[in-house]
């Protein structure tokens, strides 16, 4: 699997899963700092890349584009912010998420649980 690492996350989780054989890149490495979040969202689906990030935004863009990929993990409600402790979060979930996230969805990781949306997302009858 293929990660974009957001700006917002430390590069050391681009480094750490790295080290675990993932291909992984940080915002930086791929000339997007300071890019919008629609310039991520592009550049991700462009290279096949999952983007991981803090950022609660790459949902609303996949919503309200009615977009099936990229898919994005999303890291909420974290007590312990640091880099190891994140990518060990996603170094531990893989197997569980693996299908959905090649298929298209938003998986959010926080220290006790895992929930995944699969994309595109579809509208409640009357919204």
């Amino acid at each position: 699997m293929r990660f974009l690492i957001d700006e917002n996350l430390s590069p050391r989780v681009a480094e750490i899963l790295g080290a675990a054989e993932h291909d992984a890149a940080h915002a930086r490495d791929l000339g997007l700092v300071a890019a919008s979040d629609p310039v991520v969202l592009e550049a991700a689906g462009h290279d096949d890349r999952v983007i991981v990030s803090a950022d609660t935004d790459f949902g609303a863009l996949l919503a309200h584009g009615h977009l099936g990929k990229p898919s994005v993990i999303l890291f909420q409600r974290q007590h312990d912010r640091r880099a190891t402790v994140q990518a060990q979060l996603l170094l531990d979930n893989p197997d569980a998420v693996v299908e959905d996230l090649a298929a298209g969805a938003v998986v959010v990781l926080t220290e006790s649980r895992v929930r995944v949306r699969r994309l595109p997302f579809i509208p409640e009858p009357g919204l």
